[in-house]
């Protein structure tokens, strides 16, 4: 059997896009598939896509794009599954998923980790918003054989229009890439963040926190990014994300950070960075919002924070006891590893396409 995955992003770069599937294909070969991935965008367009300015590089990439899935639509006629991750094309109208289902008959999965039928353009892109069409999410799902949702918010939407929707976690390679072999020790205690520039808007509700206690304590907050986030803080440390050295930077951190709002776009959030730190045996501090509450167990393998008291608070707990980091990070470890790993996932992931 033959799929074809239509992916936004190059292979290899975009976290959803790695840790969603694109470590499984070793997995569907071996289970007698053969896959080749399209991605609507190249490296160079993608590089620039966030920055600002660069408009007549990003037109051109887009042209290209949609140039690489006029081509794909003669591609899919000799496919038995298309794999559509988030849509086919960034902008416009879903044409191509209108006839990849109507007119070739073909056996699509919709694949998504965010809720992106809701409005979330980013600023250096705000050009496009009125060419964004947030409302198709609702008709691919529909026209797809099979729908795979990140989390149950997700599936009640996609549940909305279609009946076949299997819950399909982002998950994590505890066995050959987030594996804690040496775990570093360095002098000063750091607290990490990871993720792109369109989260770290995030991490402003709790500057006015690190900002009191850098009054008080020595310590690094480690930002790991594929931009320079815009942070007033003297224990900002900025590291430019690296797939290479990825793991290696995640590992010097003493406790990861996952603050959100409280709205209905992070009920849509698949806890990535939970579930990065948890697998690392680093324990994580987050906001109870949407998933966050079912990936981590207050006072188990990571604490709630509600409000600048309470992150305060765990931040000098778990920087004064040490003892407390490992029993969370040992506790999280293992619950990545029993319910959020590739290993544990696997059954589940090939069931999607099992016709």
């Amino acid at each position: 059997m033959k799929i074809l995955f239509l992916v936004p992003y190059p292979p290899g770069l975009a976290p959803s896009q790695r840790f969603r599937f694109e470590q499984y294909f070793q997995v569907l070969q071996d289970n007698k598939f053969t896959i080749k991935v399209s991605a609507f965008l190249d490296e160079k367009t993608w590089k620039t896509l966030y920055s600002d300015g660069n408009y007549l590089l990003k037109i051109f990439g887009v042209l290209r794009g949609f140039v690489v899935r006029i081509r794909d639509l003669v591609v899919a006629i000799d496919f038995d599954i298309i794999f559509i991750h988030r849509e086919a094309t960034p902008i416009g109208p879903p044409i191509f998923e209108w006839l990849l289902s109507k007119v070739l008959r073909k056996r699509i999965i919709y694949d998504f980790d965010d809720a992106i039928w809701l409005p979330n353009t980013s600023v250096e892109n705000k050009i496009v918003t009125a060419w964004k069409n947030h409302t198709k999410v609702g008709s691919i799902c529909k026209w797809s054989w099979k729908v795979s949702s990140g989390n149950q918010f997700l599936a009640d939407y996609a549940n909305r229009f279609n009946n076949d929707v299997t819950l399909n976690p982002t998950t994590i390679d505890t066995q050959e890439l987030h594996n804690p072999t040496n775990y570093y020790q360095g002098k000063k205690f750091t607290l990490g963040w990871t993720g792109t520039h369109s989260t770290s808007k995030y991490l402003n509700k709790i500057v006015p926190t690190l900002k009191e206690l850098e009054q008080q304590f020595d310590f690094r907050l480690l930002v790991i990014s594929n931009q320079h986030p815009n942070l007033n803080l003297v224990s900002l440390e900025y590291r430019r994300w690296n797939k290479s050295s990825e793991i290696e930077d995640l590992m010097e951190m003493d406790v990861g950070l996952m603050p959100l709002d409280d709205d209905i776009w992070a009920k849509g959030k698949c806890g990535f960075k939970a579930l990065q730190y948890m697998a690392l045996q680093i324990p994580p501090l987050v906001s109870p919002e949407g998933v966050n509450k079912e990936i981590v167990e207050h006072g188990i393998d990571g604490y709630y924070c509600r409000n600048s008291e309470e992150w305060q608070s765990y931040i000098i707990k778990l920087m004064n006891e040490p003892q407390i980091r490992k029993q969370l990070g040992a506790r999280g470890r293992e619950k990545v590893a029993n319910n959020y790993s590739v290993t544990s996932n696997t059954v589940n992931f090939l069931s999607l396409f099992k016709v």
